[in-house]
């Protein structure tokens, strides 16, 4: 992939569509094209955040790991972005991604992501939106689940009782 195509990646996506083209092109200069087969890690829970992955081709696995088992979250596609909240907190990784087939992504580097934040507020702006839009979501899973334990105790408590 030419610098010029990474370039157009990232401008296809709503977190970098306010930065001017010059400063853009430079972002993909520093930026590395990275492929993954089925199965792979692109890092782990637990890890630093050292870079942000925008997929480019495929498809990935947001994996929770537990004491007793891992739970796949969320799968994410081309244009989207994994990775920035580790980056953003400085916290270690919240969840494993891993792809889901064939994965090509663009990987950004910390400093240059966070330079790009810095210097674009309308970047740090999509970047609440994006991350309140994955809070409501996961709020919506969870109440659905909570629903679905109540009435699995509901119907447990019954049939004990009969």
């Amino acid at each position: 992939m030419s610098l010029q195509q990474e370039f157009e990646v990232l401008r296809r996506v709503p977190f970098f569509a306010e930065i001017e083209p010059a400063k853009l092109k430079l972002l993909a200069f520093m930026s590395e094209r990275a492929g993954f087969d089925d199965g792979k890690v692109l890092f782990r829970q637990g890890d630093p955040g050292d870079a942000a992955y925008l997929i480019i081709e495929g498809q990935a696995d947001i994996v929770l790991e537990g004491p007793a088992r891992s739970m796949t979250v969320a799968t994410l596609g081309a244009n989207d972005i994994v990775g920035e909240m580790a980056i953003l907190t400085g916290a270690p990784r919240g969840a494993t991604v891993r792809a889901k087939g064939r994965l090509v992504a663009l990987r950004i580097a910390k400093d240059p992501f966070m330079r790009m934040v810095r210097e674009f507020p309308n970047m740090a702006i999509s970047i609440m939106q994006e991350l309140a839009h994955r809070v409501d979501a996961t709020n919506g899973q969870l109440s659905a689940a909570m629903a679905e334990v109540r009435k699995l105790r509901e119907q447990s408590g019954a049939a004990s009782a009969a």
